[in-house]
């Protein structure tokens, strides 16, 4: 590609991202991000995503592969039954089924994905066979347990009596009403919040850098409470909840997964940052364009996006306040609170 061509490119890309943010994404983009210099990295989504990324850092800190870091770091939260929105112990579908959906994804362009999966408390685990051993990169629902049982993966019952008595008393009334991600509520008949509404479609989205600067990313969810069955969010569509460019960096997000797809939300963060923009500001710019696409829907939705690219620079920004994510390395071990569009 010629220079001139180059630079066509990359201010057509400006220009149409500063039309619909309504600025310059790229201004002052040196000091809205850290880096992480020299050394592994790892990034994932909201304050439980700190005990995963211990997980991950058992694997980098021996010099291991990001790709085997961020899947034993997931893995830790897919296996915690207090947390009941991935994995074990995740609300169900109405029907109270507990249905999981993850991705993954490694440097070289390699992924799996795993959809609608039931009685299997490692779906990330199955997301990489799928990309290891198949000549596919999604499975879905009945195919996808065949595939996990055949593959030696023990079948279990998923469904915590905790998140079925949550089920049990939504039921009641069966009246879903999905509001900001942080502060999700169930309503009942009163109009008064139910057990199971907070936090009802979080997700851990992971990315890691290696020492050997390569990139790996992992998403994992049971997706929102209660949903219709066979609904599938965002978390294990690849380019949408989790993408991953080894030569420039690797986004992922949580929140109303519908709105995360209709702008391929991780793959526009790593192509905006492909461009030029920080880690933050990519991510400021997707949310940017759920905001015009639907402004008044915005306003009661919850969606976050975190990136960290190949300089070990990392970011993350929402819709609402409340989003943050974890970062650990060598030298930084610490939850962070993105900034948001509405304050």
């Amino acid at each position: 590609m010629s220079t001139s061509r180059r630079k066509f490119l990359r201010s057509s890309v400006i220009g149409s991202a500063a039309a619909v943010g309504g600025s310059n994404i790229f201004a002052s983009s040196a000091n809205t991000s850290t880096a992480i210099k020299n050394n592994p990295v790892v990034v994932s989504t909201w304050d439980f995503g700190k005990t995963a990324n211990v997980g991950a850092w058992e694997v980098l800190g021996k010099g291991g592969r990001a790709l085997d870091a961020v899947e034993a770091g997931v893995r830790i939260p897919e296996a915690d039954p207090t947390n009941q929105t991935i994995g074990y112990g995740g609300l169900p579908d109405r029907d109270g089924r507990v249905t999981l959906d993850a991705c993954i994804m490694d440097e070289k362009y390699n992924c799996g994905s795993v959809m609608c999966l039931e009685h299997i408390i490692h779906p990330i685990s199955v997301a990489r066979l799928v990309m290891e051993k198949t000549p596919h990169i999604i499975l879905t629902g009945d195919g996808a347990l065949q595939f996990a049982l055949a593959n030696g993966f023990r079948k279990q019952n998923l469904l915590t009596p905790e998140s079925e008595k949550a089920w049990k008393e939504w039921m009641k009334s069966a009246n879903y009403k999905p509001e900001m991600n942080i502060e999700n509520r169930l309503y009942n008949k009163d109009n008064d919040p139910m057990p199971g509404g907070p936090n009802n479609h979080d997700t851990i989205g992971m990315m890691a850098m290696d020492a050997a600067g390569n990139m790996s990313g992992a998403c994992t969810t049971s997706g929102l409470a209660y949903k219709m069955h066979g609904r599938v969010g965002d978390s294990p569509v690849i380019g949408a909840g989790l993408y991953v460019d080894n030569e420039i960096g690797a986004a992922t997000s949580s929140g109303v997964g519908e709105e995360v797809i209709r702008i391929v939300g991780s793959h526009l963060v790593v192509e905006l940052m492909r461009h030029g923009a920080t880690p933050e500001m990519a991510c400021k710019e997707a949310v940017n364009r759920i905001v015009k696409r639907s402004p008044e829907k915005s306003k009661t939705i919850q969606v976050g996006f975190v990136a960290l690219n190949k300089q070990g620079q990392y970011g993350g920004y929402s819709l609402q306040p409340g989003f943050s994510y974890s970062v650990k390395s060598n030298t930084v071990e610490q939850v962070f609170k993105a900034k948001s569009y509405y304050q």
